[in-house]
């Protein structure tokens, strides 16, 4: 299938709905990452451990279940397109507030801020994608969707290549603020989800009428939760110390890891498309435990390796497969949700998933640093543990792949 044919077949206010989507997670995911790659220089400036610094990740998973659930209610009730720029703007003001913290604990309340703001967004952009665009090639736009948080993650590696020499990690947050840009996009050219527009009487729910909803649908919910989890270890396990193992056990410079991070985003925005693509064809859970599956054996090259080429080979065919996985994550979640709850349930397990996981990197970085800084063996377990897991919980549950989201496809030129 032609990478220009799904697209082609599109109506223009479903193409619009789709890139703002795209874009929305795809930025806040660069300001995530903005902070991942820092970790070490702010360590530096403030005299702290890279562990206390890490809990910067921590608070910011930690603090997005609240904001998926604070705004999914939103968006259940006002509609996909308003509560987005909301949280786009959120996210962006908080990172700009991080750029100016005068102290570690003052950046870490910053970040869980972002947090907070970064919980909703993913459940309301995927909400409002997936129910503007037609069924037909739905894996394949999960797939890519997902990957706007690859995108994010290869747009800091640039920045941190070329910038962070010059402007530090501060000026890198300043840059993080240029996101809330996209709301100007939004509001110009994207349409209100069709599917909510459709039920839009019975959106207007009170919160004690969607807990109960969502209370409802509590076997999916505890299901999807642990679910998430894994694919939350999986991700974080692989990502968020893989940069500061660079610099730390290797010695390697910004420019160095920065084109390293770059190739293995590559291998992880190739992965998603293919195995979401894939999914159309073998199911969801079927994709999703032969990519978690077949990360194994690309271990020793991602971790163990002693060359630059032959980490960024290493890390290229890792993430691959790692967001090869998540690639169907949005199409298989919001597939599995009622509609009464598509803004809320997905976006909420996804981000429990997070909190359960959310002291990963303190974890890693805690044994890393027991261990004479060994990040390699810490991420290498992770990796081989997680990767397994993974694929027997995927198996064990169900998929909805056939299901249609109403008005989806109805959307006019």
């Amino acid at each position: 299938m032609a990478f220009a044919t799904p697209f082609k077949e599109l109506t223009t206010p479903q193409r619009h709905a789709f890139f703002a989507s795209l874009a929305g997670w795809g930025l806040d995911a660069f300001d995530f990452f903005l902070f991942v790659f820092a970790i070490h220089a702010i360590a530096r400036d403030f005299h702290a451990e890279v562990k206390a610094v890490s809990q910067g990740i921590f608070w910011t998973l930690a603090m997005r279940p609240i904001g998926a659930l604070f705004f999914g209610w939103l968006a259940e009730r006002y509609g996909r397109r308003p509560i987005l720029m909301i949280n786009v703007v959120s996210y962006s003001v908080c990172e700009l507030a991080s750029a100016f913290a005068p102290s570690l604990s003052v950046l870490l309340l910053c970040r869980a801020m972002f947090g907070l703001a970064m919980g909703g967004e993913w459940g309301i952009g995927a909400a409002l994608a997936l129910e503007t665009l037609p069924a037909k090639n739905r894996g394949f736009f999960s797939g890519l969707l997902q990957e706007g948080y690859v995108l994010g993650y290869l747009m800091a590696a640039l920045v941190f290549k070329f910038a962070f020499d010059h402007i530090g990690w501060r000026g890198m947050f300043v840059v993080g603020a240029a996101p809330a840009l996209l709301v100007f996009y939004i509001r110009r050219t994207v349409e209100e989800s069709p599917a909510w527009l459709t039920g839009k009487a019975e959106k207007r729910a009170s919160v004690g009428e969607v807990a109960r909803t969502v209370t409802s649908q509590l076997p999916t919910l505890l299901f999807l939760v642990v679910l998430m989890a894994c694919f939350n270890a999986f991700s974080h396990g692989s990502q968020d110390l893989y940069p500061t193992f660079l610099q730390v056990q290797h010695g390697f410079d910004a420019s160095t890891t920065g084109t390293i991070a770059i190739v293995y985003n590559l291998g992880a925005l190739c992965g998603g498309m293919f195995f979401g693509a894939i999914s159309e064809r073998i199911g969801r859970r079927r994709a999703i435990a032969s990519a978690a599956l077949l990360a194994l054996p690309a271990i020793p090259l991602w971790a163990f390796s002693s060359t630059v080429p032959m980490f960024a080979l290493g890390g290229f065919v890792m993430q691959f497969m790692v967001q090869g996985a998540w690639g169907i994550v949005p199409a298989h979640l919001n597939e599995l949700s009622p509609p009464a709850v598509r803004a809320i349930l997905p976006g909420f397990a996804y981000q429990l998933g997070n909190l359960a996981m959310s002291r990963m990197a303190l974890l890693q970085a805690g044994l890393a640093e027991a261990h004479g800084n060994d990040y390699a063996l810490v991420l290498a377990w992770t990796v081989g543990i997680v990767g397994v897991v993974l694929a027997i919980v995927t198996l064990a549950g169900r998929e909805a792949k056939d299901v249609v989201f109403a008005a989806a496809s109805e959307t006019r030129r």
